[in-house]
């Protein structure tokens, strides 16, 4: 194991057990007890923030003319470091043109190779970590596009970010329908109890929150609330029981505010860049809100499929069926 790789793996060690010193010690059971959620929940956002900026070792982002590229490892700067040192004494006469030349081709082989293998390191590991691989495309790209200028409701043509935003706001807002194209006292088809029993309270349950920690990619990006999923995978064992306790909340119909609140990006779509129309907005959300909502839906889902409120000849939004299933049964009843 080279010890570059070794350093990286024990300073991962010691980061994940200083947190979880650090979360260990807070007696969580008398903080969280008899306040509302949205004070329990400020409480945990603080707490895990504190751990986690005592714990993390953060590093200056430099610039971009003094970042070092990803496919220059140690082994290759020692190679450049002998050519340089290669060309001194050339200069000085006291090494042949031609040793020089000789390191110079060298170094051009080895970069070539860290080039290539970098790329399909990249390539092959595209599915588990995009977000590597659309760094490097956009390091490649020698023009970087901003947000155009854009035409507000009254046609007038707004070029500050702040104006910019304010036209993109509104016209999301806009579009958006808060309303229900159904009544609500209208209940739905056979999702009466059919046997005549009361449904039971549905409840949180600590391995079902460990098994979707646990599944987070730690290559996205963090919410607003500033909680990295590669902490909350980590720390699983210390924040399940935690986060079972404030997602109780949703029985009381309760949002927190930081799962209300989005980074909105516009991602351009097609036609004039002018149109706020033709952008299309992508939200970043909280983490621990997307879970929640994970939770809330395999409950509405289950308490569905038990109630039979889902015909079996439903193949659209079920897990295990498809288009392809669909075809296959209708294939089967017109051939019997």
């Amino acid at each position: 194991m080279k010890r570059g790789f070794w350093l990286q793996r024990e300073k991962e060690r010691l980061t994940k057990e200083i947190l979880r010193r650090l979360l260990d010690k807070i007696p969580w059971e008398a903080a969280l007890k008899d306040i509302g959620v949205q004070e329990g929940w400020t409480h945990f956002k603080k707490e895990v923030l504190k751990a986690q900026e005592q714990a993390v070792p953060v590093c200056r982002k430099t610039s971009r003319r003094g970042r070092r590229p990803a496919w220059l490892n140690r082994d290759l700067l020692l190679d450049l470091g002998n050519k340089r040192r290669v060309y001194n004494l050339w200069k000085r006469g006291q090494t042949s043109h031609e040793d020089y030349k000789e390191g110079v081709k060298l170094c051009r082989e080895k970069i070539r190779r860290a080039k290539a293998q970098l790329e399909l390191n990249l390539a092959t590991d595209v599915k588990d970590n995009k977000t590597c691989f659309y760094k490097f495309i956009n390091n490649k790209r020698r023009i970087r596009e901003n947000l155009p200028p854009l035409s507000d409701a009254e046609g007038n043509i707004v070029t500050k970010d702040e104006e910019k935003d304010e036209v993109l706001n509104a016209y999301f807002a806009s579009v958006f329908s808060s309303g229900t194209s159904c009544s609500l006292d209208t209940q739905p088809h056979d999702l009466g109890d059919r046997e005549g029993k009361q449904n039971e309270s549905i409840t949180i349950k600590e391995e079902e929150i460990s098994d979707l920690l646990h599944g987070l990619d730690v290559h996205k990006s963090m919410g607003p609330d500033g909680l990295h999923p590669r902490v909350l995978k980590e720390l699983t064992d210390v924040l399940a029981k935690l986060l079972s306790i404030i997602y109780m909340s949703w029985l009381t119909g309760e949002v927190l505010m930081d799962w209300r609140v989005a980074n909105v990006t516009p991602i351009y779509k097609k036609g004039k860049k002018e149109d706020p129309g033709n952008y299309r907005p992508v939200s970043l959300t909280s983490i621990p809100g997307k879970v929640m909502e994970q939770v809330i839906m395999s409950a509405i889902i289950n308490q569905i499929m038990v109630n039979q409120g889902i015909r079996p000849s439903q193949h659209g939004f079920k897990k295990g069926r498809s288009c392809q299933t669909n075809l296959i049964s209708f294939y089967d009843k017109m051939t019997l």
